[in-house]
C-alpha cells in the first residue's frame, strides 16, 4: 500500500485522555480501514484507533480482555502472515495493517436445552452443529485464538463426546469469533463450545446442593422484608452498611467461612 507524501496530512487527532501518549514516545505508521495514521507505539489497537480520530460506536467493550467485543486481524506490509488479536490487547507495531470484526455471522442454531434427550448428549451436539464432525484437525483455530485455548483440541474432545472435557478446555472463551472467521470446515467452534457446556453444566454436572437450597429460600420470599428494609434506607446509610460490613478474610479456606451474624442467611 502506497504511503501519503505529506506526513502534515497524517496529523493525529485526539480525542480524550485515554489517547494521551507517553512523553518522548516514537511516532509509527499504521493503517486503518486502509489509511496512514502515526501513532506512538505505546498504545494498543484501540486506543490508536481513537487517537487516529475515530470513535467507537460498537467493537468495543470491557477494555480488558473480557468480553471479545473487539477481534482484529492485522498484517504487516511486506508480510504474507495473517495474524489476529483483540484490539484492548494489541499493541500497535509499525506499519501495521488493521481491520476489525466487531460482528461475526457465526451459526447460532436455535435450541431448548428443555426438550434434550439426557441420555443421548452426543447425539444432540450431532443434530445441532453437524459441522464440528467435518473438522480437518488443521490447527488454525487453535493458531488464532487471542486467549491461547487449544480450540482444535476442544472441538476433538466433542466428537469423542467428552463433554466435560470440552466445557473445561473451552471455558475461558471470550467469544470473539476469530476462530470460525479461519476455519476452513466452516465451524462455528465458540457457539458450539457455548452450546456443550450449557448441556454439561445442566445434564452432567453435579448439582450444587447449598444452590438448590438458596434459590428454594429466594423463591420462598425469605429476603423479601430484608430487601424492603433496605430499600426505604437513605443513600448514606446503605453505603455504611456495606463499607462496614463483615468481610470474609482473604486467606480463608475456600467454602468454610460464615459471618459471626446469620440472620441474613
Amino acid at each position: 500500500m502506497a504511503k501519503s507524501k505529506d506526513k502534515k496530512l497524517l496529523k493525529p487527532l485526539g480525542t480524550g485522555d485515554t489517547t494521551i501518549p507517553p512523553k518522548d514516545a516514537k511516532m509509527i505508521p499504521i493503517f486503518i480501514m486502509g489509511r496512514e495514521y502515526i501513532v506512538p507505539e505505546t498504545l494498543t489497537i484501540m486506543k490508536a484507533i481513537e487517537y487516529s480520530g475515530y470513535k467507537y460506536v460498537r467493537g468495543c467493550g470491557c477494555r480488558g480482555g473480557i468480553c471479545g467485543a473487539c477481534a482484529t486481524f492485522f498484517r504487516f506490509t511486506g508480510d504474507y502472515k495473517l495474524r489476529a488479536g483483540l484490539a484492548c490487547q494489541t499493541v500497535v507495531d509499525a506499519n501495521m495493517i488493521i481491520v476489525q470484526l466487531p460482528f461475526f455471522p457465526a451459526n447460532r442454531p436455535g435450541y431448548d436445552l428443555e426438550d434434550v434427550n439426557p441420555e443421548s448428549l452426543h447425539e444432540e451436539l450431532r443434530a445441532v452443529y453437524p459441522e464440528v464432525f467435518k473438522c480437518v484437525g488443521c490447527g488454525t483455530c487453535t493458531r488464532t485464538c487471542p486467549m491461547d485455548i487449544d480450540v482444535m483440541d476442544y472441538i476433538a474432545l466433542m466428537k469423542r463426546g467428552d463433554l466435560k472435557g470440552a466445557s473445561h478446555k473451552s471455558f475461558d472463551c471470550v467469544m470473539c469469533g476469530l476462530c470460525a472467521a479461519r476455519c476452513p470446515a466452516q465451524i462455528s467452534q465458540f457457539t458450539a463450545a457455548m452450546f456443550v457446556r450449557r448441556l454439561f453444566a445442566k445434564y452432567e454436572m453435579p448439582q450444587a446442593e447449598h444452590l438448590a437450597t438458596r434459590v428454594k429460600d429466594v423463591n420462598s420470599g425469605k429476603y423479601e422484608k430484608m430487601l424492603d428494609k433496605l430499600l426505604k434506607m437513605k443513600q448514606g446509610d446503605v453505603q455504611k452498611l456495606y463499607v462496614e460490613r463483615e468481610r470474609e478474610p482473604d486467606m480463608a479456606e475456600l467454602g468454610n467461612w460464615l459471618p459471626e451474624d446469620k440472620t441474613h442467611l
